[in-house]
């Protein structure tokens, strides 16, 4: 299913570009060491925090994969919606004020691993190499979801073949990214993230006002958030699968980087009530923009177009400028995730890679270009898993997603709340966490069929527990871990923030 090509859709497209790179420019200009370009000099204020984290975390599965579900299950999807809000209120509200300033008191760590490796006193880079690898095996999948979904909003809305769609957009996020760096991300997050939200906002309004009186209203299994799309009443595994995507949010490396940037640790709580107010409207607006293409569109879609319902209603309603600005909001989506993406797994490369194994010496221009290279390699690689044309963007987002949560997300609340937590214990911790996932999503039938997520936090966390009763921390880690906690670190105790 193609849309009509109109050239006031590719003006509204060209316009939005421009602005992202003049963006990248002024990030440039702002760029001097490794800290301006993976963290931008940790001088974020609240919105841009707030914004960036969201805009990061919501991706193009937003604005084409959570409508897609949402009319093809119906009110199923506020489970998986709930589950998604309230990941993003702990997410905040437990590690955001801790990992700012742990990191900022653990020799100014820059990216994951590196404060990994100086929390738990690791001095051979075993623990900072292993959670680079799993950040940058992830991160391929992740970032080809984007692309993806880049690709099929090209593909719909100008006729474009689908690899000449991807290169397309990926030429764009390459360009700000390697160049501007972390502020250029993080500003252009912040313009992305409230299109984003307007646009979920005004597509399910109009879409309804123009439906009443008009196709039928939606099949009653569709209408019951205790039943699948057949009528069948949804199981303990499903609702489990569908509510344990909020663990997820405990370790996606692109989302921790902004509370590492955050600029000072009073902004979290202001940041973190923008935060959730903004997942909770865009989430609403996503289910609801589902819900009403089943009500607009006929005939209705099936399979892999279901994805198309955000479009399509943009299509059908507006005029075909404003139509170019809603559809540039897919492309804010893909745009603010993959760069964000982008860029921490160049951080991996250049900072627990290079600088760690090969050029301890390396100077920060010489970082910061390493970097850059790292964004150009990384993007290729995920370019090329985005060739296939029949990926669905959910299904991607869903595995990388399991994958990052199970892997950190264990780790990163026991090094942030338990003293006890040791190297050995953070190693098994990833390790078993990020393997439960990929065999897990080998199995199938019964509780194998719970979204790989839940069973690979469990497993995480009781590797990293067990094998951390097993050894005790070194006394000069264990004082510093308490000191911190205990705010004698020359700043507020985090029970404050």
């Amino acid at each position: 299913m193609q849309l009509s090509f109109d050239g006031s859709i590719a003006g509204a497209f060209v316009l939005y570009i421009v602005v992202m790179l003049w963006l990248g420019w002024r990030g440039w200009r702002r760029t001097r060491d490794l800290s301006d370009y993976l963290l931008g000099g940790r001088s974020l204020g609240r919105w841009v925090s707030a914004l960036s984290a969201g805009a990061s975390d919501m991706s193009g599965w937003l604005l084409l994969g959570l409508p897609g579900y949402a009319y093809a299950a119906g009110l199923e999807s506020l489970w998986l919606a709930a589950g998604l809000l309230a990941g993003t209120w702990l997410n905040w509200r437990l590690v955001a004020g801790r990992l700012r300033r742990y990191t900022r008191v653990a020799g100014d760590s820059l990216t994951l691993p590196e404060f990994l490796a100086r929390r738990f006193g690791a001095e051979r880079p075993l623990l900072r190499g292993v959670a680079a690898v799993m950040i940058l095996f992830f991160f391929l999948f992740y970032t080809s979801s984007g692309l993806v979904a880049g690709g099929r909003l090209f593909e719909t809305v100008f006729g474009l073949s689908y690899p000449l769609a991807v290169a397309a957009g990926l030429a764009v996020i390459l360009l700000y990214t390697a160049f501007g760096g972390f502020l250029a991300v993080s500003w252009t997050d912040l313009v992305q993230g409230l299109l984003m939200m307007v646009a979920l906002l005004v597509v399910p309004v109009a879409a309804m006002l123009a439906a009443e009186g008009g196709t039928p209203p939606a099949a009653p299994p569709l209408l019951d958030p205790f039943t699948d799309a057949t009528g069948e009443p949804l199981g303990v595994v499903a609702l489990l699968s569908l509510l344990a995507w909020g663990l997820g949010y405990f370790g996606q490396p692109h989302i921790l980087a902004r509370f590492m940037a955050i600029r000072d640790h009073r902004e979290v709580a202001p940041a973190r009530r923008i935060a959730v107010s903004w997942t909770a409207l865009c989430l609403a607006g996503a289910v609801a923009t589902g819900l009403a293409g089943i009500a607009f569109l006929d005939p209705p879609l099936a399979g892999a177009d279901t994805e198309r319902v955000f479009m399509l209603l943009v299509q059908a309603l507006f005029h075909p400028w404003l139509a170019g600005v809603l559809l540039a909001a897919i492309l804010a989506a893909v745009m603010s995730t993959a760069d964000s993406q982008l860029l921490v797994a160049s951080s991996a490369l250049a900072e627990d890679f290079y600088k760690a194994w090969l050029r301890p010496q390396a100077s920060a221009r010489e970082l910061v270009w390493v970097g850059r290279g790292a964004v150009l390699l990384v993007a290729l690689v995920a370019g090329l898993l985005a060739l296939d044309a029949d990926s669905r963007v959910l299904e991607l987002v869903a595995w990388a997603w399991a994958g990052f949560g199970a892997t950190f997300g264990p780790v990163i609340l026991l090094a942030l709340f338990w003293e006890r937590m040791t190297a050995a214990g953070a190693l098994a911790g990833m390790v078993g966490g990020g393997a439960t996932v990929i065999v897990w999503r080998l199995l199938e039938g019964g509780w194998f069929d719970l979204y790989e997520l839940a069973p690979g936090f469990l497993a995480g966390l009781a590797a990293a527990i067990v094998v951390s009763r097993f050894g005790s921390p070194p006394p000069p880690v264990l004082e510093r871990h308490r000191a911190i906690l205990a705010g004698r670190d020359g700043d507020r105790p985090w029970g404050e923030v």
